[in-house]
Parts: C-alpha cells; sequence; structure tokens
C-alpha cells in the first residue's frame, strides 16, 4: 500500500511540474512518511505531497496554504527559510485527489543535528519575526485537531487500541482542554513543529523547514522539543509553568497521531509504545 501511495506521489508531482513546462528525468525521493517528498531532478525544486496526513488533517488544503503563506511572510523578512518555489505557481496544487506544493531544493551540506543552543537561539529569533505575521492562524492546530479526529477514527477502527486505552487516551485529552482551549497569557504565531530536525544545514546556513503545523500558542509549544540548553539559549518566555502541561500534549499528540495513522504508516508504532506505557502508567 506505502509503495503504491508513493507511486501516486512522485507521478502527481512529475505531471504537474511537466505541466508548467518544467523537464524532470530523474525524481529523487528524499522523505516517505506520512507525506513524500520528492526532489524533481534535475530541477532544482522539492515536491512535497500529502499522503497520509489528510486521513486526520482535512481540508489539507488550509494547512497548506498557511503553510505557504507563513514561509513567504518569513522570508519576505529575511528569515533563514526553505522558500516555496518560484518556477511555478505558489498554491496548493491538486492531482488524482492528492495535494501538493512545491519548494526550492536546498542542498543539505551535513548531516550533523544542529546542537541545542543553536535551536534555542534561531527559535527565539524565528518567533521574533512571527509576532509581525498578519494572517490568521488557528489555535494550537496540531493536538486540538489531530487528536479528537485521531481518538474518533481509532473507536471507528476499533482493533488497533484496547477499549480501556482509549478510555486512558480520552480522559487525559480531557483533562488537558481546558488549559488548550482558553490559554491565559501571551499567544503569538509558532512554527509549530520546531526541533532541529526541522533545521536543514546549507551553504547559507540553517534554514527552517516545515511550516505546515504553524498555529498560535504560547512560546513554550516550540520549546517542548528543546532540551534545557536549548530553553536557555532561547532566553525568558512567558509562562514557563504550561511547558509541563503543553510535554504530556506533546505526548498524547505523539501517541494518538501514530496510532491512528497505522493501518497506513505502522513504522512508528514501536517508538511511541513506550510513551503508551509511560501513560498507563506502567
Amino acid at each position: 500500500m506505502l509503495q503504491n501511495s508513493t507511486s501516486r506521489a512522485i507521478a502527481a508531482s512529475v505531471e504537474v511540474a511537466s505541466n508548467y513546462g518544467i523537464n524532470v528525468s530523474e525524481p529523487q525521493i528524499l522523505a516517505d512518511a506520512y507525506s513524500v517528498r520528492v526532489h524533481l531532478q534535475p530541477a532544482p525544486i522539492v515536491a512535497r505531497i500529502s499522503t497520509i496526513t489528510p486521513v486526520l488533517r482535512y481540508p489539507i488544503e488550509s494547512w497548506l496554504l498557511r503553510e505557504l503563506s507563513v514561509a513567504e511572510f518569513l522570508l519576505a523578512k529575511g528569515a533563514p527559510v526553505v522558500p516555496p518555489s518560484d518556477l511555478l505557481p505558489s498554491v496548493v496544487h491538486n492531482k488524482d485527489g492528492l495535494f501538493v506544493t512545491f519548494w526550492q531544493y536546498v542542498q543539505p551540506v551535513s548531516d550533523v543535528v544542529p546542537e541545542s543552543e543553536t535551536v534555542g537561539k534561531m527559535l527565539a529569533e524565528l518567533h521574533a519575526v512571527l509576532r509581525d505575521y498578519p494572517g490568521k492562524l488557528p489555535l494550537l492546530a496540531p493536538p486540538l485537531n489531530d487528536i479528537p479526529r485521531g481518538i474518533k477514527r481509532l473507536q471507528q477502527i476499533g482493533n488497533i487500541l484496547s477499549a480501556g486505552d482509549l478510555d486512558l487516551i480520552q480522559r487525559t485529552y480531557d483533562s488537558l482542554l481546558p488549559k488548550l482551549k482558553n490559554p491565559v497569557g501571551s499567544l503569538q504565531p509558532l512554527h509549530g513543529d520546531a526541533h532541529a530536525g526541522n533545521l536543514i544545514p546549507t551553504a547559507k546556513g540553517l534554514l527552517w523547514n516545515d511550516f505546515e503545523d504553524t498555529c498560535i500558542g504560547q512560546a513554550a509549544w516550540d520549546l517542548v522539543n528543546l532540551d534545557g540548553a536549548g530553553r536557555k539559549a532561547y532566553g525568558d518566555f512567558p509562562e514557563p509553568e504550561m511547558l509541563e502541561i503543553y510535554q504530556k500534549v506533546r505526548q498524547l499528540h505523539a501517541i494518538v497521531w501514530v496510532y491512528a495513522l497505522s493501518p497506513e504508516f505502522p513504522d512508528w508504532v514501536e517508538y511511541v509504545r513506550s510513551m503508551l506505557n509511560d501513560l498507563r502508567g506502567c
């Protein structure tokens, strides 16, 4: 199934690019998980095709449009981001039921993960620019969308998690929900999934990538993925007490996301099994 989905994704991205006069002779898969990223060689373009994420994120076009809008805003402000491709329209393309966006290909110069202090410093700089983003963003879109839709899907499928586990997940979400939906304190536009893996080392320096999860919330949501050194490098941030709450939400989000999409992509179930055990108190 995964192989068929990937083949469809490549074919769709190549056909859209070809319709705009772009020659693609050697499409190269850069990533293949919940979405597919393809370098449309020899063109300096990366196609991002949403294959599995639309199962929980619908309509997916709204997520991808936000990503393009935020990236274009940051680019105009001189922030270090991977830009949308300027070789074809910067819109969400629909081909054979798949949704595709196109990005400028940037050549990684290293596979070394950036140090936490570097990520923290860059995140503080990114947040400073994002505060001026004029567009409308949803409140904490990743957990407030994905968790309830993921729970519903798990209940409908019925044979992935036990009734006891589903009840535990629902009760945990219900207990966290009031503090998520009714935040007290400063809110601002966020990357949404800020971590070292979403920084690409290039000849021009580190570039932020993957703004699909962009949303509005407290800065602590983007700081959850940093360790103490990274948070120290970020500097002071409002509502540090939200960090522990957001850590629990991140964990719950990962559990629900991976299990709910495991029929299509089972590769990460083993990774989150320990998180579910932690939630159970095992």
